[in-house]
């Protein structure tokens, strides 16, 4: 984690010698890191979206050589790459978004570890709002914002998953009752967490969220038009 987390702690200490506020240049380096990464959100949903649309063909597949997988898969490779779609194309940016987690949670969580700048010794150790020392656990206010924050942004991305299985043709049941149970925990889970790392780490898991909520809102705007698009080309279909 040192090989993302050294050159964040870098961006941080310039954010903290510009603004002057430890608080404030956590959430600046959240807005970055989001905006940055928002390509590597968008190039997994359009690629979430793809496979969505290519269910009911793949289904046709499954139903007329399910007793050949050789053949079946040959015929799935032959349709994903006529469509320009890869069942593969949403896990690079999953992977990408991880480490990049990964390093901004093990630079919050210790900081000093990855910053030279001995001024940020007393910087993490600031005041912010209600928070006397951000170094140290919130116990309550914050924790319960991010926790909320991430049930209203997974729920949001769940929804957005159920919604494309329906549009594409597949079952809605399947791991509904998986989703519906980390629905709950996962924002337990953060609540939790944040009750035990430091203020500046709750900080930067509630801005994040509270960014991949717009960003949810945008996405489900573009899931949205994929549907009445393809309602109107089964329309142009009835009607030939």
């Amino acid at each position: 984690m040192r090989l993302l987390a050294t050159p964040l702690g870098y961006l941080l200490t310039f954010l903290y010698n510009l603004v002057g506020n430890y608080g404030i240049a956590v959430l600046i380096i959240t807005i970055i890191v989001k905006a940055c990464l928002y390509p590597v959100y968008a190039k997994q949903m359009k690629s979430s979206m793809k496979m969505s649309k290519l269910q009911p063909k793949i289904q046709e597949l499954q139903q007329k050589y399910g007793n050949d997988r050789e053949t079946y898969s040959e015929k799935v490779q032959e349709l994903y790459k006529s469509e320009g779609a890869s069942m593969y194309g949403g896990c690079l940016p999953m992977i990408i978004q991880m480490f990049v987690i990964m390093g901004l949670f093990a630079l919050f969580r210790n900081p000093m570890t990855y910053m030279t700048d001995e001024n940020m010794l007393y910087a993490i150790h600031e005041n912010f709002l209600w928070i006397p020392d951000l170094a140290q656990p919130d116990k309550w206010i914050l924790p319960i914002a991010a926790g909320a924050a991430t049930f209203i942004s997974y729920s949001m991305s769940s929804s957005q998953q159920m919604q494309s299985q329906l549009a594409g043709g597949g079952n809605a049941k399947q791991g509904n009752m998986m989703s519906k149970m980390m629905k709950y925990f996962f924002p337990i889970m953060i609540l939790w967490f944040a009750r035990t790392y430091p203020a500046g780490l709750a900080i930067y898991w509630f801005g994040s969220q509270v960014i991949q909520i717009f960003y949810n809102l945008r996405f489900n705007k573009w899931r949205k038009k994929q549907q009445e698009e393809e309602k109107e080309e089964k329309r142009k279909k009835k009607k030939k």
